[in-house]
């Protein structure tokens, strides 16, 4: 079984249904307020570990009543919680707002995601196992991420990064990342263009900022992937779904391609069980509630074609 550490946020998501979303300065009529445990990093622990990695999450909630929400979903995975740190102030929050096709509109409150600092993490990263998966997303400060990426390439351990929200990357960054993992809008960003075009274009385009190697994922057509000292760009399809809420898809997917790189998986094959994970879950509401186990991702890979 793979080892996989995440670096990575903590959040409470306060979901709401609604028809459409308002436009500047309207209010509109919502569903129920549903409230579950999210943030990037423990979706990306909880699917990691629903594949079947041992997965340690490194990261801090506060000590408001959101905290046991936020680490709900994260117990019941069997996640190692010991290097989550409990910080004075709010736990994360983000407010999801869900429209019938399935997409959604966030905004996040980091919270303790805030306090961890570089040397906490850099020092979480360096107790890892060897051979483990090191994964990371940008809702920590950027120092703290640089700091952890720094100390796994330093310890020679595989490094993931999820470069989502969108920001810049340093040089460093890029160039200990394989992969790096973005949706075309976060591709866009990187390369400093509007919006991206051909996606395997754009996959050589960010190879030649440096990483390793390059996934980059297309929603409902799945994802193209591309590595250092190959001219392929190779595309996965997923299955054909019906989709009812893509909260937490794009975290399933990085989660299940890092238990699956840690299990010793090449990269195409990994994105193959990654599509096939964020197709699962996007046929249920919620981030991390929408995660299938590993029963239902072994029986949708027998039926695959």
């Amino acid at each position: 079984m793979g080892r996989v550490v995440v670096v990575g946020s903590v959040n409470a998501d306060l979901v709401v249904q609604v028809q459409a979303r308002p436009r500047p300065g309207e209010t509109v009529r919502g569903g129920p307020l549903a409230v579950g445990p999210g943030g990037k990093g423990a979706n990306q622990a909880v699917a990691a570990a629903v594949v079947g990695a041992e997965v340690t999450l490194v990261g801090a909630v506060g000590d408001d009543t959101h905290a046991d929400v936020a680490l709900r979903g994260l117990r019941r995975a069997g996640v190692d919680l010991t290097e989550v740190d409990v910080a004075p102030g709010a736990t994360g929050t983000a407010v999801v707002v869900v429209t019938p096709d399935g997409e959604n509109s966030i905004v996040v409150s980091p919270g303790a995601n805030g306090t961890v600092q570089p040397g906490r993490a850099a020092a979480a990263v360096d107790r890892a196992p060897a051979g483990a998966v090191v994964v990371l997303q940008l809702e920590l400060p950027a120092a703290t991420v640089e700091a952890a990426v720094r100390q796994a390439a330093a310890r020679g351990l595989r490094v993931v990064v999820n470069a989502a929200p969108a920001a810049a990357l340093s040089p460093a960054v890029l160039a200990a990342c394989d992969p790096l993992v973005v949706n075309g809008s976060e591709a866009a960003v990187l390369l400093g263009q509007d919006a991206v075009g051909d996606p395997a274009a754009a996959a050589r385009a960010l190879l030649a900022l440096g990483p390793r190697s390059v996934v980059v994922t297309l929603g409902a057509e799945g994802a193209v992937h591309a590595s250092q000292g190959s001219e392929k760009v190779r595309t996965v399809t997923p299955p054909r779904v019906a989709v009812v809420d893509t909260t937490g898809a794009g975290d399933a997917f990085v989660g299940a391609l890092c238990a699956a790189l840690a299990d010793g998986l090449d990269l195409g094959d990994a994105v193959g069980l990654a599509t096939l994970v964020g197709a699962l879950a996007v046929q249920r509401p919620g981030a991390q509630s929408s995660y299938p186990d590993a029963a239902e991702i072994a029986e949708a890979r027998r039926a695959r074609p």
